[in-house]
């Protein structure tokens, strides 16, 4: 299936591992040219290297998403460097697991304020070359009760929700937008991983909850994303589609 996506520009947030190098990596696969950001340069500088290899144009830059200033700041000396913006993805996530203080300043900051902040500076830029794509990363613990993860859950439904009036909103300005919710996502430092080395019987709790016995990759994430930014599918906005190998199902 012919993507489209060869010579556009996209932006990954919290690109240098897990779902949102999967991604990054979709994208540079298609030919795209890609900017990821992190707030470890560490892991951006072996991220790099890899998409790189793709033969596409790279630009990274270490980011607090959390901080207003310096996610604008990001996203404008990305669209620079790239030469023009198609296609942003908001992926981090604070993780606020606890129902208390920092467990949703985490989250409200991270996965919701981070996100509404990127598109204030990244939606003027697509605008101006022609229209293009938003990707949010939810979870299916917005669609779900999220019991071990009150503030987690309850954010992830508000990007779900702000999705549908971003959507309603940036439609004719030729930009789209779609949410990924994804189930649960095992890569290597990931939280799952986590789990499976230091709280085993959680780990095989949530395995056995999935029709399919295992948990998912980031690269199944990141196929939706490529397609849902890409014009194959042009025709779809204001959609959470979930990537969980049939977990809510249980």
């Amino acid at each position: 299936m012919e993507m489209g996506l060869k010579g556009k520009n996209v932006i990954v947030t919290g690109g240098s591992r897990g779902i949102g190098f999967g991604i990054a990596k979709g994208f540079a696969a298609e030919g795209a040219n890609v900017s990821i950001c992190a707030r470890g340069a560490d892991s951006l500088k072996t991220a790099v290297a890899e998409l790189e290899s793709s033969g596409v144009k790279v630009h990274s830059a270490t980011c607090d998403v959390s901080d207003a200033d310096s996610l604008s700041a990001y996203i404008s000396a990305a669209a620079e460097t790239l030469g023009g913006l198609n296609v942003l993805v908001n992926n981090p996530s604070g993780f606020g697991r606890t129902d208390d203080e920092e467990g949703w300043k985490n989250s409200l900051d991270v996965d919701l304020m981070a996100l509404v902040r990127a598109g204030w500076t990244a939606i003027p830029l697509i605008e101006k070359s022609g229209g293009g794509s938003l990707v949010h990363i939810s979870s299916i613990s917005g669609l779900t009760p999220s019991t071990r993860t009150p503030p987690y859950g309850a954010v992830k439904a508000a990007v779900i929700q702000y999705t549908l009036t971003q959507a309603a909103q940036l439609a004719k300005k030729n930009i789209r937008v779609n949410c990924i919710a994804p189930g649960s996502i095992e890569f290597e430092g990931g939280v799952w991983d986590m789990a499976k080395k230091n709280a085993p019987d959680l780990y095989k709790s949530i395995q056995a909850s999935i029709p399919f016995d295992r948990l998912g990759t980031p690269e199944e994430v990141a196929n939706l994303a490529v397609f849902l930014a890409s014009d194959a599918g042009r025709w779809i906005t204001g959609q959470t589609v979930a990537v969980d190998g049939g977990q809510m199902l249980s």
